[in-house]
C-alpha cells in the first residue's frame, strides 16, 4: 500500500530540483569553471562541471608527459573555459586553451600593472615581427623590439624561454605588444652606470674602437662606449676619423668628460700630446714671413699650415693686391706650398691671421719706382666708364685717364668715344697713390697744352686747315701737329666783302690766314677772324704806301701791298 501511494515526482519538481542545484554554483558563460574528469574515452576528456551534461575536451590540451602520454586521470580536478552552458547536442561547450589563457591574461595583467617583466619564448614569425608564448597567452613582438641593434639571425633566439617587458595590453581585442629590447637596454643601463662610476675625468685609458662615423670614433672601454670626437683626434686638421683610425685599432685615450645625467662619456687622443699653441706668439711674431701648406679652402679665405696643429687664416681681403671679389679657390689650391705673412696672433682664441699678398711686393710700388711722375706708359684700354678710360698697366693693375685729361680742345665726353676696348695707348703718369692704390694718367699731357704760356695772342696771325663746314661757318685746327687747336670761325668773320662770306666757298682741307682776335684760356677758346685780318692788312698797306691825300687811289695802295706781299712769299 506504501508502494502504492508512493508518487511519481512531476516534470515541474525536476526542474525545481535542477534550479536548486544550479542555483548553489555560478554557472556563467564566458567564465573558468572548475570540473572533474568522469571518463576518458579515446582521445577525449568527459569533464562534469555539475551541469545537465558534461562536456568534452580533447586529452591533448592538458599536456603529455616525455614518453608523450597524457597525464590527465580520470578523477582529476581542472579547470575549463565555459563557452556555452548547453550546445544543440545538449551538451556543455568547454574549452582548457581558453582556460588556459584566460588564467595567463588575468596573470599578465597583473604583472603589467606592477610593471615587472613576464617569461616567454619566441614562436613564430609574423609580418613586422615575431609571435611571443607567454605560458597560455600570445603577443606580438615587434621586429624593432627584439635587441638594441639589428639581428639579422633570429635562430638562436627561437622557442628559448627569455624575459621580456609589456608594452600594451588590450583584453578585449587580444592583443599582448611585448619588447626585449626594453630588457636588454634596461639591463645595460645598469651596467653602464655601474661602470660610469667607475671612471674619472683627466684618466687615462685603453680602448677598441668599435665604430666610426663622420663625427667621431666609438671606442669600448670594456663594456662602456665612449665618442672620441675627430677635433680631439689630433691637434692638426683632420678632415676625416678614418684618416687617423680604423675599426679594431687599440687606442690610448684620457677621459675628457663625464655627463652623470645622460652618462656619455667624451674622450680625446689630442690631450696626451703637448698643445703646439704654447708659446705660439714667440714662434711666429707679427711681421714674419713664413712658409706653409694650404690644408682647406672656404668661402671666406684659406687655411694655412704652419706646423702640425697650427694652422692660420689668409683672408680673402689679403689673399692678393689685385684680384677682388674673387674665390679663394680661384687663386690657391688645397697642398699648395705658399708664403705667408703673419698679420696678428691671438694664442688665447687660438688663432692666428695670414697675408698672402704681403709676401709680395706692392704692384704701386713697384709701378711708381719703375714708372716714376711725369714718365711715360703704354698699355690696353680695359674700360670706359664714364668717369674716363681704364688703362692696363704691369702687374695686373689699371691706370685710370680722366675725361678732363683725355684731350686739350675736345670735351671728355666726345674724346672718349674716338678709343675702344682693346686699343693701345701712350699716356703719361699724373700720380699715384699707393694707399689708396690708385693711379692717374694723362692722354693729353703727352702733347703739353697748347695753350700754355704766350703760343697764341691777340692779333697773332695763324694758318688753320679747314676740318667741317657748316651753313654757319667753318671749324678749323691750327697749331702743332702733336697739340693743334680747334676753332670755329662765324660766317661773318669769313671776309669784309659780304659777297665773299659763303662758307660753301671753302672745302674741308683748305688752308687760309686768320687773326686772332681773342684768347680765353679759362674757356680754352681761341676766336678767329679772316675779316679782321683782311681790314689790318688795309690799315697797314695804308700806313706803308702813303693815305688817299697823297694823290694814291686806293687801289694803288693795296696793290703795291699785295705786291710785296707775293714778293716775300717767293
Amino acid at each position: 500500500m506504501a508502494d502504492d501511494m508512493t508518487m511519481t515526482p512531476s516534470r515541474s519538481d525536476f526542474e525545481a530540483l535542477l534550479d536548486e542545484s544550479l542555483g548553489s554554483r555560478d554557472f556563467a558563460e564566458g567564465t573558468v569553471v572548475k570540473g572533474r574528469v568522469a571518463a576518458i574515452e579515446k582521445d577525449f576528456a568527459i569533464i562534469d562541471v555539475g551541469l545537465k551534461t558534461e562536456g568534452r575536451i580533447p586529452v591533448k590540451e592538458f599536456g603529455v608527459d616525455e614518453a608523450g602520454k597524457p597525464t590527465l586521470k580520470v578523477g582529476d580536478t581542472v579547470e575549463v573555459f565555459l563557452e556555452r552552458i548547453e550546445n544543440a547536442m545538449g551538451e556543455a561547450v568547454i574549452s582548457r586553451d581558453k582556460a588556459r589563457r584566460e588564467e595567463a591574461w588575468t596573470r599578465l595583467e597583473g604583472v603589467f600593472g606592477a610593471g615587472q617583466p613576464v617569461m616567454g619564448a619566441i614562436v613564430g614569425r609574423v609580418k613586422g615581427g615575431f609571435t611571443v608564448d607567454l605560458g597560455g597567452a600570445s603577443a606580438f613582438l615587434p621586429g624593432s623590439q627584439v635587441d638594441i641593434r639589428p639581428v639579422r639571425d633570429v635562430g638562436p633566439l627561437m622557442g628559448k624561454e627569455q624575459p621580456f617587458a609589456i608594452l600594451k595590453m588590450d583584453r578585449p581585442r587580444g592583443n599582448i605588444v611585448v619588447s626585449r629590447r626594453a630588457i636588454l637596454e634596461e639591463a645595460r643601463a645598469e651596467q653602464r652606470t655601474e661602470l660610469v662610476s667607475q671612471l674619472q675625468e683627466g684618466e687615462v685609458r685603453e680602448g677598441v674602437v668599435k665604430n666610426i662615423t663622420d663625427y667621431g670614433a666609438f671606442v669600448d672601454l670594456g663594456g662602456i662606449d665612449g665618442l672620441l670626437h675627430v677635433t680631439d683626434m689630433s691637434w692638426k686638421r683632420v678632415s676625416h676619423p678614418s684618416q687617423v683610425l680604423a675599426v679594431g685599432d687599440t687606442v690610448k685615450v684620457q677621459i675628457v668628460k663625464i655627463n652623470p645625467e645622460t652618462q656619455r662619456i667624451s674622450l680625446g687622443m689630442k690631450q696626451l700630446q703637448s698643445d703646439p699653441w704654447d708659446g705660439v706668439e714667440t714662434k711666429y711674431p707679427v711681421g714674419a714671413k713664413l712658409t706653409g701648406r694650404i690644408t682647406n679652402i672656404t668661402d671666406y679665405g684659406a687655411f694655412v699650415e704652419l706646423e702640425p696643429g697650427v694652422e692660420g687664416l689668409v683672408h680673402v681681403s689679403e689673399m692678393s693686391w689685385t684680384k677682388k671679389n674673387v674665390h679663394p679657390g680661384k687663386i690657391v689650391s688645397t697642398s699648395q706650398e705658399v708664403e705667408v705673412v703673419v698679420l696678428d696672433v691671438d694664442s688665447s682664441k687660438r688663432r692666428v691671421s695670414l697675408g698672402l699678398k704681403q709676401a709680395m711686393r706692392n704692384p704701386w710700388e713697384q709701378f711708381l719706382d719703375d714708372h716714376p711722375i711725369g714718365s711715360t706708359v703704354e698699355g690696353e684700354v680695359k674700360n670706359a666708364t664714364e668717369f674716363g678710360l681704364f688703362i692696363g698697366l704691369d702687374n695686373d693693375i689699371d691706370g685710370m685717364v680722366h675725361l678732363s685729361d683725355i684731350d686739350w680742345n675736345t670735351p671728355g665726353e666726345e674724346a672718349i668715344t674716338r678709343y675702344a676696348k682693346g686699343e693701345m695707348v701712350k699716356a703719361r703718369v699724373l700720380d699715384v697713390d699707393v694707399e689708396k692704390e690708385r693711379i692717374s694718367l694723362g692722354i693729353k699731357q703727352l702733347g703739353g697744352d697748347p695753350l700754355s704760356g704766350d703760343t697764341f695772342r691777340k692779333n697773332q696771325v695763324v694758318t688753320a686747315t679747314v676740318i667741317e663746314v657748316t651753313s654757319g661757318g667753318l671749324e678749323v685746327k691750327f697749331g702743332s701737329e702733336d697739340a693743334p687747336v680747334t676753332a670755329f670761325i662765324r660766317k661773318s668773320d669769313l671776309s669784309r666783302d659780304r659777297s665773299e662770306q659763303r662758307p660753301e666757298r671753302f672745302a674741308v682741307g683748305d688752308r687760309l690766314d686768320a687773326l686772332v682776335t681773342n684768347v680765353d684760356k679759362a674757356a680754352r677758346r681761341v676766336s678767329l677772324s679772316v675779316k679782321a685780318l683782311e681790314m689790318a692788312e688795309d690799315r697797314e698797306a695804308i700806313e706803308k704806301f702813303g693815305s688817299s691825300d697823297s694823290g694814291a687811289s686806293l687801289g694803288d695802295i693795296l696793290g703795291a701791298a699785295l705786291r710785296e706781299k707775293a714778293s716775300n712769299k717767293e
